[in-house]
């Protein structure tokens, strides 16, 4: 009785010693007998000794990720659920040891190696079948561990352009937009190049724009003409984006108020809103165009954004001929109106009468209406024709400038000669003259602007 007693307790030593023994079975792993390194390790986990120190995790970290590679088991079912098992082992294992102390030991390195790989191998698989969302979180898995990796030094280079990549263009094309900018920005800050890495920075620029982080968005474009400098795309400025990146007129209009309301003196900010607003104001097709409701409210806005544009560079005279030509256009559908009132004001009075009181003031509302329409572009076309006199002077006029400058001369000889017109209904001999002296001048300047 005594002699079993003492067999029993040299047992129970025994097994305590070898609970807490983990030689054996990491021999089996360096012996590549993994298949019994894991039969004998899932039988040392049902004992809470064997599981009371980090290593047990770590190991079993190992042993699953090598038994998922195997042979027979690789790209199945069951190697992806080992590696799920091996993730939560070394999940564990960090929380036990978060100094990672045996993480350098070889046959421990490998495990994770083999983790990072088929994370990264299901993740490519998942998203080759479009499953974006499953591609993701086994990516940013396998970056958890290249990062590990690299961190230990197992990894040489202090970047896995290859799991980043993919991770930002799979969270891109599943609509995870702050994700893929997360990713590509570790890619950018790092500068990479090369063949297809020009989306990185044409992502981050687009990104930061939208988000209406200007210091961002110059960062990366910056970077990108840095890394790419033969590329145009970089060359684009926040207006270029604002106009660029929306469709409708309502949306132009919102993004470049944007960008004015923190730059409200930059020039082609303010010069692209008056052209879009000019060219919704100012159909090619007049013929069944309908203008906007908010005429008015545009129209201001343009010649508002069009005086600012031409204070920056006063030298330059588009922004002055847009006024001028809009008011010119807007004057001519008045015109219509005139000639079509005119007409049927013929047709309703009978011959020998006079036209009613209506039909006469509303002629005269329409003259007026006329008049004053067209004496919007004097101011303007005046300021322009400054601008191509002195290029005359200096003897820089080319015949693109001719060509306006003659343009410009023949409507303030014609305004001039309303004006004087007014002038002499109003029985204003004074200024009948005045206007009759521009009229002749502007009439003159014309001839002598040589083609």
């Amino acid at each position: 009785m005594k002699k079993s007693l003492l067999l029993i307790i040299a047992f129970a030593i025994s097994f305590a010693g070898w609970a807490q023994n983990y030689d054996p079975v990491k021999t089996l792993v360096m012996l590549n007998q993994l298949d019994k390194a894991k039969a004998d390790l899932d039988k040392a986990f049902t004992n809470a000794k064997y599981t009371s120190k980090p290593e047990a995790f770590i190991l079993k970290t190992a042993i699953y990720a090598s038994v998922s590679m195997m042979d027979g088991k690789k790209d199945t079912p069951a190697a992806a659920q080992l590696v799920e098992e091996a993730d939560a082992a070394f999940t564990k294992y960090r929380e036990l040891d978060p100094a990672l102390s045996l993480i350098n030991e070889p046959i421990y390195q490998n495990g994770i190696i083999m983790l990072y790989s088929n994370y990264y191998t299901f993740g490519y698989s998942d998203y080759n079948n479009k499953s974006y969302d499953k591609a993701l979180e086994k990516l940013k898995k396998a970056i958890q561990y290249s990062d590990l990796l690299i961190k230990q030094k197992v990894l040489t280079s202090t970047l896995d352009t290859n799991v980043l990549i993919l991770a930002a263009i799979t969270a891109e094309t599943g609509g995870y937009k702050d994700e893929a900018a997360a990713y590509y920005t570790k890619l950018a800050d790092a500068k990479v190049g090369g063949e297809g890495y020009e989306g990185v920075y044409r992502y981050l620029v687009t990104y930061n724009f939208g988000k209406k982080n200007m210091e961002g968005f110059e960062k990366y474009k910056n970077l990108g003409k840095e890394v790419f400098p033969k590329s145009d795309y970089f060359d684009f400025d926040k207006v270029d984006f604002a106009v660029g990146l929306v469709n409708t007129f309502a949306e132009k209009l919102k993004a470049i108020d944007e960008v004015l309301a923190s730059d409200p003196t930059n020039f082609k900010a303010n010069q692209v809103l008056g052209e879009i607003i000019y060219d919704t104001l100012n159909p090619r097709d007049e013929e069944g165009a309908i203008l906007p409701e908010n005429y008015n409210e545009l129209e201001k806005k343009m010649v508002d954004a069009f005086t600012r544009s031409s204070k920056v560079k006063p030298e330059y005279e588009i922004p002055l001929l847009y006024i001028g030509d809009h008011y010119i256009n807007k004057a001519s559908r008045v015109d219509e109106k005139r000639n079509k009132h005119a007409q049927d004001m013929k047709a309703r009075t009978k011959p020998g009468t006079m036209a009613s009181k209506e039909d006469v003031a509303k002629r005269d509302a329409l003259d007026k209406e006329y008049w004053d329409t067209m004496d919007g572009a004097r101011e303007p076309y005046l300021a322009a024709a400054s601008i191509f006199a002195d290029r005359g002077t200096k003897g820089e006029l080319e015949a693109r400038d001719k060509q306006q400058y003659k343009k410009v001369t023949s409507y303030l000889s014609e305004i001039y000669g309303l004006k004087k017109v007014m002038a002499n209904k109003a029985k204003n001999l004074a200024d009948k003259a005045k206007w009759e002296a521009e009229e002749k001048k502007w009439n003159d300047r014309y001839e002598s602007i040589k083609n």
